[in-house]
Order: structure tokens, then C-alpha cells, then sequence
């Protein structure tokens, strides 16, 4: 395999040196001191010192003298200062998260549970840590790659992802509960070399085109089933409620026919109370009527009440014509003779009743 390789060990920058000040015409003298300054400079920093990235740690291997082997202290960004002619030398790792692309012709061939093959391109989000750990275990510039992920990580992706079934690949819950799964194990075993694993992204996938063809015949056809489920469930739940809505309005009906025999059976109530009630009190006024004419005749029949009599006609008299009767005699009249009174103006009545009206009048 052949992935995106960091640039990582060895390089040595180019340093562009101007002057500070631009020398004069016909002072040759200074010139060729300036240049042989200058020259001399970009020897120096080109051969003692290496620069060492923002982005980058270092780490200083001495190859002769007393302190011989690599050393522990990590260098930090800046110009480092080295022996020249290979006496010491700084090696740089990348400091910031790195990314290993294993796709296209590079892609992990996976072989599922079920038996199938799919291609699957993964991406590998990784961190070095410890570099001095690190350039100890696996040695300088790229070996961490070629020596240390790669071998790693492509059969601990086998292996885990290996456990999903040739549909599994489509459930993306589960690809990413393997995706994290994998992670977990393949940081563990790089944490040994210095390194750690920050994400394990499954990209892409690929099946053959049978069997790419019929998953995809499976997946219509699965989701043609849930469909018609899903129309029964809808057509069952339709049914349950026009039932629920028939109900509810048969209960209104009921309700609004329960209000309405109870408002004519206190229509009724009501009615009677007041027949009941009227029909006492008529009851009542004619017991007072009865009792006052009762009360009327009991005081005409007491001392004077012919003298109360003679009034009252006196009263019903008055406005007529003056009228010559005699009262003497067979054929005299006494006016105070109430039944010779009405022969004489031809009444004929036997309700006793009328004489009381008269005397009430």
C-alpha cells in the first residue's frame, strides 16, 4: 500500500538570507567581506542547525561521542541546534492529527459472516504522542506508517468488521458501533509504539454487482412487505377510528335526546306546579268569596240591615223617573218589599242569589 505520507524526517529548509543593507558602489572591499559573511552563515545554518515546524516535535540522535543514541528530551518548535557531519541528527515527527486513507486500490477487501466479499474504504484519524517512544520501537521517518498502522490496522478491520452479515453493512448503527469497536482495539495496540487512534471512519463499501444487485432486489422487496404492513396498520387504525367517531356521535345523540326528555319532563313538572298552584289559589279566592257573602247575608240578617237595604235601592233608583204606586190598599206597593218590588217590573227568578247581588250592589 501506498498512502498519504506525511513529510516528516530529514528535510532541511531553505533559508533565503538578504542583507541588512545595501553596500555601495565602489566598495568592493565590503562586498566581498559581506558575501563571505553570508556564505559562511548559510553554511553554518545549514549544516549545525535544523528547523523544526510548528506542527512538529523533534527528537536528537547522536551518532558519536560520549552521549551516543537517541535521546529522550523532545525538541519543541524552532531553529535546534546539531553537530554537523553526521555526529548528531534531529529527526521531526508530526505533531497534529494525521490521516490515513486506505481507498480506491488501497481499500480493505472484508469478508463477512455470511460469506460475501465487499471492498470497504476506511479513513484512520491517528496522533503521535510519544515520538521518542515511537522512533524507539519502530525507527525514523515513515516507519510508523509501514511498520506500525498499516500492519495493524488492516486485520484488526478484518477482523471486526468482519462480524457484520452482508446487510449489516447497510445499517449504519451497526457500522458504526464496529467502526468504534475497531478503534478501541487499534488503539491499544499503537499505544505501545506511541501512538493513539482518534476515529476509524468506514467511507464507503462496495459489493460485487450480483450481489450489490440482489440486496438491493431484497431491500425492495423488504420494504414493498413493511410498506403493505404499514398500509394495514393504516387501514386497521382508519377502521378503529370511524368506529370511535361513530360512537362518539351516536353519544351525542343520546346525550342531546337524554337533555331533551329531561327539559320536557321539567317542562311537565313545571306546568303542574303551576296548575297546582293556580288551581289553589282559585281555590283559596273562592273560599274568601264564599266566605264574604257568607259574611254579607249573616249582617243582613242582623238588627237595621233593612234600613242597609233601603239604601242601597234608594241608590239604584236614583236617575229614574218619578213613578206614582200606591201603597195602600189591595193593590199597594211597600217598597221596602223586595219580592212585591220585582213582581211589579215582571223578574221572575227563583236563585235567591240575585236578591244578594242587589244588596251588594
Amino acid at each position: 500500500m501506498s498512502p498519504n505520507k506525511p513529510e516528516i524526517i530529514g528535510g532541511k529548509p531553505t533559508i533565503k538570507f538578504k542583507p541588512p543593507f545595501k553596500v555601495p558602489k565602489g566598495v568592493t572591499w565590503f562586498a566581498g567581506g559581506s558575501l563571505a559573511v553570508i556564505v559562511i552563515t548559510l553554511v553554518v545554518v545549514q549544516t549545525c542547525f535544523t528547523y523544526i515546524r510548528p506542527n512538529e516535535l523533534g527528537i536528537k540522535q547522536v551518532n558519536v561521542g560520549f552521549n551516543e543514541g537517541i535521546h529522550e528530551e523532545v525538541l519543541h518548535p524552532g531553529l535546534r541546534w546539531r553537530m554537523p557531519f553526521g555526529v548528531e541528527q534531529i529527526h521531526r515527527f508530526p505533531n497534529h492529527v494525521q490521516v490515513l486513507n486506505l481507498t480506491d486500490r488501497n481499500a480493505i477487501k472484508i469478508q463477512t459472516s455470511d460469506g460475501f466479499h465487499v471492498d470497504v474504504d476506511v479513513s484512520i484519524l491517528y496522533k503521535i504522542v510519544k515520538p521518542f517512544t515511537l522512533i524507539d520501537s519502530l525507527g525514523p521517518r515513515d516507519s510508523f506508517l509501514f511498520e506500525g498502522i498499516i500492519p495493524k490496522a488492516e486485520p484488526k478491520l478484518k477482523e471486526v468488521l468482519g462480524e457484520l452479515t452482508t446487510e449489516d453493512f447497510y445499517n449504519s448503527f451497526k457500522r458504526v458501533e464496529k467502526s468504534d469497536k475497531a478503534r478501541l482495539q487499534l488503539d491499544a495496540q499503537l499505544k505501545e509504539y506511541g501512538m493513539e487512534v482518534h476515529q476509524v471512519l468506514i467511507r464507503y463499501f462496495k459489493y460485487s454487482d450480483e450481489i450489490q444487485h440482489n440486496i438491493e432486489a431484497k431491500k425492495l422487496q423488504d420494504q414493498l412487505v413493511f410498506k403493505n404492513i404499514s398500509e394495514g396498520k393504516a387501514a386497521t387504525e382508519n377502521a378503529q377510528l370511524q368506529k370511535i367517531t361513530e360512537e362518539g356521535e351516536a353519544n351525542v345523540k343520546i346525550t342531546l335526546a337524554a337533555g331533551e326528555a329531561y327539559k320536557v319532563e321539567k317542562d311537565a313538572e313545571r306546568d303542574l306546579y303551576l296548575r297546582v298552584k293556580r288551581a289553589e289559589a282559585d281555590l283559596l279566592v273562592q273560599i274568601a268569596e264564599a266566605r264574604r257573602t257568607e259574611l254579607k247575608n249573616e249582617a243582613m240578617q242582623a238588627v237595621g240591615a233593612d234600613k242597609a237595604v233601603a239604601l242601597e235601592m234608594a241608590k239604584v233608583l236614583e236617575g229614574m223617573e218619578v213613578l206614582i204606586v200606591p201603597t195602600g190598599g189591595v193593590g199597594g206597593l211597600n217598597p221596602l218589599d223586595l219580592d212585591e218590588f220585582v213582581k211589579l217590573f215582571g223578574v221572575t227568578t227563583n236563585d235567591s242569589s240575585t236578591f244578594e247581588g242587589l244588596s251588594n250592589e
